[in-house]
Formats: C-alpha cells, sequence, structure tokens
C-alpha cells in the first residue's frame, strides 16, 4: 500500500494562536491584528450566490447587535472575488432587504482558507466548507465548528457558545451542556483527595465530588 505523503497545511488547534492574515475585504483591508483587543467570528462559506449561504449570511447579519453587544466582530470569508462580494451583498439588501454590516474577505487564492482548514479535498478542492472560528481578544482559538456545505448552521448557537465562553472565563467555571445566560454552571472537580472530600460542604448544587453546581446570580 502507498503511503500518501501530500503535505496538507496544520490545522487550527483550539487553545493555540489563529493564523495570521491581512486581506482584502468588501470593507477595505482587514488582518488578524485589526480585531485585537476584541472578540472574532471568522466564518466562511462555500460561494456567494448559493442559497443556504445567503440564509446565513442574513442570520449572522440580524444578530450583529448581539454580537457587538459582547464586544465581538463578524468577518466572512469564501474563494470568491471582492467585485463578486459587494454583487451579492447588494443582491441581498434588494431581494431581502438586509444590509450585510460585516466585511467579507476575497480569498480567491485561498491562503486563508488553506491556513484555517477550510478545504476539505472530500468535499471540494476549490470551496470553503462551512467553517467557523471563535477567536478571543488575545488572538487565540477558543472554539472551532466545521458544517458540510449542504447544511447551514446555527447562529443562535453561536452566540450562545460565545457567552459560555465569555462566562466561563470571568468566573472560572465550565457551562452545561445546553446553558443559557442565568442557568446554574459548573465547579471545577476537586484536585485533590481531601478537597473532594470537603466539597460536599460547601455549599453548592452537590451531587457527587466530582459534579457541583452553582448559580452565578449575585
Amino acid at each position: 500500500m502507498e503511503t500518501d505523503t501530500t503535505t496538507r497545511p496544520a490545522m487550527p488547534r483550539i487553545g493555540e494562536p489563529a493564523p495570521d492574515f491581512s486581506a482584502k475585504t468588501t470593507m477595505g483591508p482587514r488582518s488578524l491584528a485589526d480585531y485585537r483587543g476584541k472578540w472574532l467570528v471568522l466564518f466562511s462559506h462555500p460561494a456567494d450566490f448559493t442559497p443556504v449561504c445567503t440564509t446565513e449570511f442574513i442570520g449572522f447579519a440580524e444578530a450583529s447587535g448581539a454580537f457587538e453587544a459582547l464586544n465581538c466582530a463578524l468577518l466572512g470569508l469564501s474563494i470568491d472575488s471582492v467585485h463578486s462580494h459587494i454583487a451579492w451583498v447588494r443582491t441581498i439588501k434588494e431581494k431581502f432587504g438586509v444590509d450585510i454590516t460585516f466585511p467579507i474577505i476575497d480569498d480567491l487564492s485561498m491562503q486563508i482558507a488553506s491556513a484555517y482548514g477550510m478545504i476539505h479535498p472530500g468535499a471540494s478542492d476549490t470551496a470553503a466548507v462551512r467553517a467557523t472560528f471563535i477567536i478571543d481578544p488575545t488572538g487565540i482559538v477558543r472554539a472551532m465548528v466545521y458544517y458540510p456545505m449542504s447544511n447551514g448552521r446555527s447562529v443562535a448557537e453561536f452566540l450562545r457558545l460565545l457567552e459560555a465562553l465569555q462566562t466561563a472565563d470571568a468566573n472560572k467555571i465550565a457551562t452545561p451542556e445546553g446553558w443559557q445566560p442565568g442557568d446554574d454552571v459548573i465547579v471545577p472537580p476537586p484536585a485533590t483527595v481531601a478537597a473532594a472530600e470537603a466539597r460536599s460542604g460547601e455549599g453548592y448544587d452537590y451531587v457527587d465530588w466530582f459534579f457541583s453546581k452553582r448559580s452565578l446570580a449575585a
């Protein structure tokens, strides 16, 4: 059996710096450094003027105020020219009455898409899959999600995940499945036998030494 020796770019990894970039966009030049001090949702779509992508861009645009309230910018990308992006944005405004208020990267060279692992040859070697990256204000990848070309993403889930990440950072906790703002959070498990013995008396919603919840209410 022959070994596949094809060299592929390294995939971004959670907890490591996001790949740097500088690019043309529909709102002028943008680089990763421009977003220092803010959270960033960088998301790719297979192509302009496609129906699933149109619904996603409308969804992100309609939620842009909620992202901004969480100190988070939005940035789209596809392997199309900036002129194609502009024409598509104008069509969305004309046909759906929605303004796309965030920039879209021109990535005809596929350099950014390749650096972020957005090109999956099994799906297409000339279009980006639906990849989404949440990058924190220091430029670290905190979450990444990949969807197939045939299915649209849930914008509400990315808002939920962003707020969960921010809540975990601020309170040194974890969040359970389906967590929503206001729900109880998970207390990190004890790291020693003595701490495990003491956990039941610490005032948390205690189930077992490794599983306790608490409220974030003041």
